[in-house]
């Protein structure tokens, strides 16, 4: 028993969704990692003249509203 308490204990959840920046007219894909709180944006479509497409960000999944969770 001891060895499977260890191995859920290393265990990270990782929840993937898609979110809609209506400023910048963007689709994101994104993996939220849940017990650390952060998320990596990544725009579905490549933003033209973006050195940083891809985003990693102090989140907080219940503040925010998104398109579709899977």
């Amino acid at each position: 028993m001891s060895v499977l308490s260890e191995v859920s204990k290393n265990q990270t959840t990782i929840q993937k969704f898609l979110d809609w920046d209506r400023l910048k007219n963007v689709f994101y894909n994104n993996i939220y990692l849940e017990d650390q709180k952060i998320v990596i944006k990544m725009p579905l479509v490549p933003i033209e003249n973006s050195e940083n497409d891809i985003k990693i960000k102090k989140f907080d999944l219940c503040k925010y509203t998104f398109l579709i969770n899977y």
